[in-house]
């Protein structure tokens, strides 16, 4: 759920700080991350579990970026606290080479920072109002395609489930890391997505070897991929009968919102009514 008073567009901090994150926030990651395991896919790296020697305050000093490196980073979470935690754990630029230049709590926030400060690297979490990352990053993709200036994408979430990973994947993120994950193991991800490489967590690179190695994996729909995960949820009722009332009441929105997500899928499909939808979801076994 966001939280009230967040950032609405771009957040250009100075010394590494944003204008919603404070050095005094929670720590963001807790866990350890395990080094890779044989089956990670061809160019693909895990974070190493490398610890900070010496470092009674705790703040990550990665070992596989060179001195003086840089890299800039926007930040895409609902929870602001979360965000503030990553913020204080990874944003001091003179010790980690890490640049926060910007936060965004929701699909339309994130592709307007994004946008507007031309990071190297987002971390971007999965879940988020509006649409949810894969939203993001099919908004971001011409950014993604840039030869001389490319956004790359790395997931940091909560979620380890495997059709979320294989959604942000497909989407183009470069890489996928649970917030498990440590404060010197996530700043060595984010360098090594800004260098190209594909990272995952151990458990999670397993997950996007089996699914593109599956002979029946489900081929990709691109005019289903035009959605967001709101706008398939509508769709799906819409072709099952149910008024617009109906959906309101099940998806906690307003009828109003309902018509606009109706529009915005007739709109995208290129179908004339909610006959047509309801025809072109029941031949994808949708309903």
């Amino acid at each position: 759920m966001s939280d009230a008073n967040e950032p609405t567009g771009a957040v250009e901090p100075d010394a590494g700080t944003t204008g919603a994150g404070t050095a005094g926030g929670p720590a963001a990651a807790t866990g350890a991350a395990g080094s890779a395991g044989a089956g990670a896919p061809s160019g693909a790296t895990t974070p190493s579990g490398a610890t900070t020697a010496n470092d009674p305050a705790g703040a990550p000093d990665p070992a596989g970026s060179a001195p003086g490196r840089r890299v800039r980073v926007v930040l895409v979470d609902d929870h602001r606290m979360f965000r503030t935690g990553v913020q204080a754990e990874i944003g001091q630029t003179e010790r980690t080479g890490v640049e926060v230049v910007g936060e965004a709590a929701d699909v339309d926030q994130a592709v307007t920072v994004i946008t507007a400060t031309r990071p190297e690297v987002v971390l971007l979490d999965v879940h988020l109002p509006g649409g949810g990352g894969v939203e993001v990053l099919r908004r971001c993709s011409p950014l993604m395609a840039d030869a001389e200036r490319p956004v790359r994408f790395l997931a940091l979430s909560v979620s380890d489930a495997a059709e979320d990973v294989i959604g942000v994947i497909r989407g183009g993120a470069r890489g996928y890391v649970t917030k498990t994950i440590t404060g010197t193991d996530l700043v060595d991800s984010i360098f090594r997505v800004q260098d190209g490489d594909a990272v995952f967590s151990p458990r999670l690179a397993g997950f996007v070897l089996d699914a593109f190695a599956s002979t029946d994996a489900p081929p990709v729909d691109e005019d289903l991929d035009r959605l967001t995960q709101r706008e398939r949820e509508v769709l799906r009722l819409i072709a099952r009968g149910y008024a617009y009332k109906e959906i309101a009441k099940q998806l906690f929105i307003s009828v109003k919102t309902v018509e606009s997500h109706v529009s915005a899928v007739l709109r995208k499909l290129q179908l004339s009514n909610r006959h047509e939808l309801t025809r072109w979801a029941t031949a994808r076994r949708l309903v």
